[in-house]
């Protein structure tokens, strides 16, 4: 019975696992599912994620860029179609300091993509800021910030590491139930942890 128990449990744990909804960056309204975004105006955002694509080639960064000094790229995704007909200008500054370390004058982006390439990244670790303006008729401009830190190294997240226990779990399971030898020996160690 204990036995069924745990199949059952192993097999749904399995299936949450691979979920796409559980591993999702967004998908449900407001900020608070999705660290990624830009607020331009109530419900309407300007999503970011960045990239390092010579030290770390298959992962996207959002608000911990892990190193400095190398090639990094920042994707600006608009999420509304009637952006894409306004001028956006780009700044990057060190803070508290207020330095700027990268510019990109307004300028149209009809894809709704921009990405801006910042070929040394950013020189020192530290926290940075991203400005964007979104030029409109009659200077009503939209401005949106948001900070990244850079020069954290690369960490693994915590959503990482229960995956990483859940497949040496899924592992060590499949080994008791084919490995008789195995088996035994963890019967045994529970039978003296009962006792």
């Amino acid at each position: 019975m204990t036995h069924k128990i745990i199949t059952k449990s192993f097999l749904a744990l399995l299936a949450m696992l691979f979920s796409a909804s559980i591993w999702a960056h967004g998908g449900a309204a407001g900020t608070d599912t999705d660290q990624c975004k830009f607020e331009l105006e109530p419900e309407h955002w300007i999503h970011y994620t960045a990239y390092q694509p010579l030290a770390y080639p298959a992962e996207d960064f959002c608000g911990n860029i892990p190193d400095t000094g190398t090639l990094t790229q920042l994707v600006f995704d608009y999420q509304d179609v009637r952006y894409r007909n306004r001028a956006v200008e780009f700044e990057v500054t060190k803070e508290p300091e207020g330095t700027r370390v990268f510019f990109q004058p307004a300028k149209k982006h009809k894809s709704g993509t921009v990405v801006l390439k910042l070929p040394n990244g950013v020189s020192e670790p530290g926290k940075y800021l991203i400005h964007i303006t979104l030029k409109g008729r009659n200077n009503d401009n939209l401005d949106a910030h948001m900070s990244f830190v850079a020069g954290s190294g690369q960490s693994v997240a915590r959503n990482d590491l229960f995956m990483y226990f859940l497949f040496v779990l899924a592992g060590l399971y499949v080994l008791y139930l084919s490995h008789a030898g195995f088996k035994n020996k963890v019967d045994e160690i529970i039978a003296n942890l009962k006792k």
